[in-house]
Parts: C-alpha cells; structure tokens; sequence
C-alpha cells in the first residue's frame, strides 16, 4: 500500500476530529429523512444530481452541504480528466435513524457534511485519488478514510476551511446554491482580475507559466501551491497583472 493510502486509514481519532469539527462549525445533525427533507427546503442542505463528471449509486438521501457539493464537482471533474470516466457517489445526508449497524455514534453522515467515493478498480485513478485526498487532509480541509466493507473512501468536508480553500485557490468554481449548481469547466475572466486555466496532461508549472506570460512563483502565491506539483484537472488561477 502506498503512502498516501496509509494516512488514509480510519482511527478514533480520526471519526473524532470530523465529530469536532461538525460540533465547531454548529452543524445540525438531523434525525430523521423528514429533518433532511425541511432542512433541504431552507436551503441548508443541497442536492447532488449528478453531471458529465459524477454519478449517483444507491444513494437514497442525495443532499449534503453546499461546501461538499462544491467539493464533489471539483474532485469529480479532476477525476474524469485523469480517468475517463465518472467518479461514483454512494452516500450523501444519513439521518441519525439511518444509521448502519457498524458506523460509530459520532458520524457526521447526519449532517451532511459527508459523502462516500466509490474505490476506483484501476490501479493509476486509485492511485490519483489517494493522492489527491491525502493532499487535501495535509491542508485540512477535510478528512478521509479508505473504507474496505464496501470498498469506498468517507470524506468529512469541512465547510468553512473548505471555502477558505476554494477562494485562496482563485477558481472558478464558487459554492454551489440550493438551486443552481456551479460551473466547473467555465473559464473566468470578471473583474477578478485573473483568468482560470485548467491544466492539462503534460502540463507543468514552467510551460503554464511560460505561455501566460507570468513567473512560476508569481503563479504559485496566486494558487497559494506549496510545491511545483500540478494534476490534469486542476484549475489554476491565471493572475492578469503580468
């Protein structure tokens, strides 16, 4: 198993910084389909529909925060450049009296804050996925769990330092809202003041430099990078004061 599939591995500690985290940021964990369904109806929770990046299996709640939708449309857009193919969603919202028989009391299912990634067969988009997971727990935006019965990765959102991340990372692709989901392909050149580019295979951070006209470093602060590493998929900040 590689590294990055190591610091994926569940632990109490693990289940207790997601519970914290959802006790810090004053989410409600519902208790019933009933709760999810008023609280969709406020606009607290949202619905993953699915699109040309991403779809549903199995899921029978298929809300979660507007944080962790925006998380699902970016990773699965990542996710289809790299691979292929859809990234599979088996789990949104799961009210307290829909908890599983082997899931811990402090799940954050109930709040939506969580969603479960179906485990890739392919050896190279398993791979990429653990990576780009383990990536994303380094900023601390989220926490994920490499799950075995049935193979699926858990993945706690963090909303509000996931929004942070989203707005450091100058994209394109905004919260979504209760009702209309956010472009993730869409390239921006608003007032801004920065185009996005979308990296492609083969890209690096000196060619994309290179061709918009900007120094590398002057690229990495604009995306807050803390190395030169850059995936298919990705979408970068293009800072228009060159």
């Amino acid at each position: 198993m590689d590294a990055a599939a190591q610091s994926l591995r569940g632990s109490p500690a693990s289940i207790e910084r997601m519970y914290r985290q959802a006790r810090a940021d004053d989410l409600a964990f519902y208790e019933t389909s009933g709760g999810v369904r008023n609280a969709v109806e406020a606009g607290r929770l949202v619905a993953l529909t699915g699109n040309a990046d991403y779809r549903l299996k199995d899921v029978s709640q298929p809300y979660v925060l507007p944080a962790t939708r925006t998380f699902v449309q970016r990773i699965a857009a990542q996710y289809r450049e790299q691979c292929g193919e859809k990234l599979v969603i088996t789990s949104g919202t799961r009210p307290q009296s829909m908890r599983l028989a082997n899931s811990t009391s402090k799940t954050v299912h109930p709040t939506g804050m969580a969603v479960d990634l179906r485990r890739p067969t392919g050896s190279g988009c398993l791979a990429w996925l653990r990576r780009t997971l383990s990536s994303l727990e380094e900023e601390g935006v989220l926490e994920a769990t490499e799950e075995r019965n049935p193979p699926h990765f858990h993945v706690a959102v963090f909303p509000d330092r996931y929004s942070r991340y989203v707005s450091r990372a100058g994209s394109n692709v905004r919260l979504a809202s209760a009702t209309k989901e956010a472009p993730v392909r869409r390239v921006s050149t608003r007032a801004s003041g920065s185009a996005t580019y979308k990296v492609r295979r083969g890209d690096s951070l000196w060619t994309i430099a290179r061709r918009q006209n900007v120094s590398v470093e002057v690229l990495r602060k604009a995306n807050a990078l803390r190395s030169s590493n850059i995936v298919a998929g990705q979408l970068l900040a293009i800072p228009s004061g060159r």
